[in-house]
């Protein structure tokens, strides 16, 4: 630790960075606490990143995350570790901090949008700083994880990129799985059934399906519908209640949630999965074109 921050006395000042009103307050006591916290992870990524290369060449685009953490990595900290990663040699296209605030799965954002803004904008700010100070690529950008359906951020997202010019990782894997199975909940029928089947299974598996994602979901199971109850809705009704829209009466955040998280069970169903998607291609398409360009790419960079 001591050897960084004797390579980096930049960062064992207090530092002005372009884009950012406030001083980035560190020295060499404070850079040293954050390297303890980060630098043995920042060369385990190093160790990683050379194995894939070593398998896959360099034609990868690489991402280091840290989301799913305790704490929000502070603007400061976020510097430190992009200059660990780049001591690491790690050629980083993305990177994905945890940000203040919940980012709960398949839900809106919980938190100050006034913070987030600000945090954001110093981010994208550092990241800009690092790409130039370190050689770190100069097309590396924040990728917002969880970011899906976080629909009260993307105006801001959207304005901090157009007034800077920089890229964004939107991470949204997760609500195509949602979108598929309202698909199927439209598509009625076996489709419907499957529908039926995860959440069932999922309920009954709640805790262990919710254990790894502790800190990026809040699902209050007094709001989950028994099983009975929710094999007894329609087709149109069960899509409602999965369909992020929260002033759909029918929408059940909980439900969503639940199901966000247990995209592991289809794998399980296998070809059935697979099959019914196939077969229902054309409705489930439209919900997964719908929701990604409608409501997701169009306000984050078409306004």
């Amino acid at each position: 630790m001591k050897a960084f921050v004797d390579r980096h006395p930049e960062l064992g000042k207090p530092l002005s960075i372009p884009g950012i009103t406030k001083v980035i307050r560190l020295s060499e006591e404070a850079t040293a606490k954050i390297a303890a916290k980060y630098l043995r992870a920042c060369q385990e990524a190093g160790a990683i990143y050379r194995h894939i290369v070593a398998a896959k060449g360099d034609a990868v685009v690489i991402e280091v995350s840290m989301d799913e953490t305790d704490d929000p990595q502070t603007p400061p900290e976020l510097l430190v570790i992009l200059a660990l990663l780049a001591e690491e040699n790690i050629p980083l296209q993305t990177i994905a901090p945890k940000f203040t605030g919940r980012f709960n799965k398949g839900v809106d954002y919980v938190g100050d949008l006034a913070k987030f803004e600000q945090e954001f904008s110093d981010d994208v700010a550092v990241c800009a700083f690092a790409a130039s100070q370190y050689g770190l690529p100069d097309t590396l950008k924040l990728s917002v994880h969880s970011g899906s359906d976080k629909f009260s951020l993307y105006p801001v997202i959207r304005r901090i990129l157009a007034a800077t010019g920089a890229g964004l990782h939107l991470k949204t894997a997760g609500t195509t799985w949602l979108e598929e199975l309202i698909g199927l909940a439209e598509a009625g029928g076996d489709g419907l059934q499957l529908v039926r089947d995860v959440y069932a299974y999922a309920l009954e598996h709640r805790e262990q399906l919710c254990g790894p994602y502790a800190t990026v979901i809040d699902i209050d199971p007094t709001g989950l519908p028994a099983i009975a109850a929710f094999s007894q809705l329609s087709g149109p009704d069960t899509a409602a209640t999965i369909r992020h829209i929260p002033a759909d009466p029918r929408f059940n955040a909980n439900v969503r949630q639940l199901l966000h998280i247990a995209f592991k069970v289809a794998a399980g169903e296998g070809a059935r999965y697979t099959n019914l998607l196939a077969e229902h291609r054309v409705i489930v398409a439209k919900q997964v074109t719908d929701n990604l360009f409608e409501r997701h790419l169009k306000p984050l960079f078409l306004g």
